[in-house]
């Protein structure tokens, strides 16, 4: 008998409810087939009944989306089904709604199942600061939480999506790439090469060969000069000057100087950097993992605090991959010899390499695979959900 268990995140709304959520997390697991929800005691709250699907279900304010029959719907934490499996396909709530789809159109439910917007788009996404991007033939523009369309379908469609974030949108124009603000004001003019979303106030862009920040006025806080560039996170955004990578602070100065073949962006206080050959792989295995390799023996890998001093040294170990973005909730998984474990900030194996994947930890458990089976471990590494259940 075959167990297969996903993570859940599980999202926070608002008042009661928020708290909720955070004191109940659910996690999914599949048992012939069929999805369930375990609590965090690796007790059985949902029977597994739901059909799989290619996403994990994961509840977001409250509510999951589940299948069966090839048809979706919802349930809330009790199992109860709050909405009909009626539609032909189904994403997450966000701002308390969901898009849907029925026939061959996109449209978006409330939280009782009520169509509050009709399926006329051609594709859609979830709303984001109060807006959603929608598709309409090859264009894509922004709607409110009416339906009406605030900012026409006039934009070309990209490798990423472009939600709003911090008040602004990355939209893009005859390959050229530009923001605009929520009334569709195009606030900063395409004319970047490559753009990204804002964080912390600051989004990187390219000109020609090289990368550098600006402001919410498209004012230049930090001149291109990079050959490659991160975004700000803690503060602070690695960047590729020549062949390595340090790290700067918001006003362009370097805070770790450049020293390393790559470097990650911080991640609860540590960076992930190295020197050497490296790769690195996208997998999708019960969901989706972000991994660095090294590329040869001789590559040297560390953690580094924001001073740029060593923290934890991966050789100690000989950590050959790493999951990324590296630490989450204190934990780091990394493969050492041909098996999973975790690390803590001191460097400390915590949980000893016997698992052939792991995943980061989330409302205090991990996800890992042992003999092809799936199951769930706390912080000390004892199962919550046995690879034997």
């Amino acid at each position: 008998m075959l167990f297969i268990c996903f993570a859940v995140l599980t999202s926070v709304s608002y008042g009661q409810q928020n708290k909720i959520e955070k004191s109940t997390p659910l996690f999914s697991i599949e048992q012939n087939g069929k999805f369930g929800y375990i609590d965090k005691t690796g007790k059985v709250v949902i029977e597994p009944k739901y059909d799989q699907d290619y996403m994990e279900h994961s509840f977001t304010e409250g509510l999951a989306m589940v299948k069966i029959d090839k048809k979706y719907g919802y349930i809330d934490k009790t199992g109860k089904v709050v909405i009909e499996l009626q539609f032909d396909a189904a994403d997450s709530f966000s701002e308390g709604l969901a898009k849907v789809k029925i026939g061959e159109k996109f449209g978006y439910i409330d939280k009782t199942g009520k169509i509050v917007i009709e399926p006329e788009f051609d594709d859609a996404d979830s709303f984001s600061e109060g807006l959603a991007i929608v598709n309409i033939g090859k264009k894509y523009g922004y709607i409110d939480k009416t339906g009406k369309v605030v900012i026409e379908p006039k934009y070309d469609q990209d490798y990423m999506e472009h939600p709003f974030t911090e008040g602004l949108a990355m939209v893009k124009i005859d390959k050229k790439y530009g923001y605009i603000d929520k009334t569709g004001k195009v606030v900063i003019e395409p004319k970047y090469d490559r753009a990204y979303p804002f964080t912390e106030g600051i989004a990187n862009v390219k000109i020609g060969k090289k990368f550098g920040y600006i402001d919410k006025t498209g004012r230049y806080i930090i001149d291109p000069q990079f050959n490659d560039a991160g975004y700000f996170k803690e503060g602070k955004a690695q960047v590729k000057k020549g062949q390595k990578f340090g790290y700067i602070d918001k006003t362009g100065k370097y805070i770790i100087d450049p020293q390393f073949t790559f470097a990650k962006p911080f991640s609860e206080g540590l960076a992930l950097t190295g020197n050497g050959g490296y790769g690195s792989s996208f997998e999708f295995v019960g969901g989706f993992r972000s991994i660095l390799k090294l590329g040869t023996s001789k590559t040297k890998m560390w953690f580094i605090d924001k001073t740029g001093e060593i923290a934890i040294d991966l050789q100690i170990h000989e950590v050959k991959e790493i999951l990324l973005p590296g630490f989450s909730e204190g934990l780091a998984a990394v493969k050492i010899g041909n098996k999973w474990g975790f690390i803590d900030k001191t460097g400390k194996l915590v949980i000893e390499p016997k698992f052939d994947i792991a995943w980061s930890f989330s409302e205090g458990l991990a996800r890992v695979m042992i003999n092809n089976k799936y199951c769930y471990i706390d912080k000390t590494g004892k199962y919550v959900w046995e690879p034997t259940n």
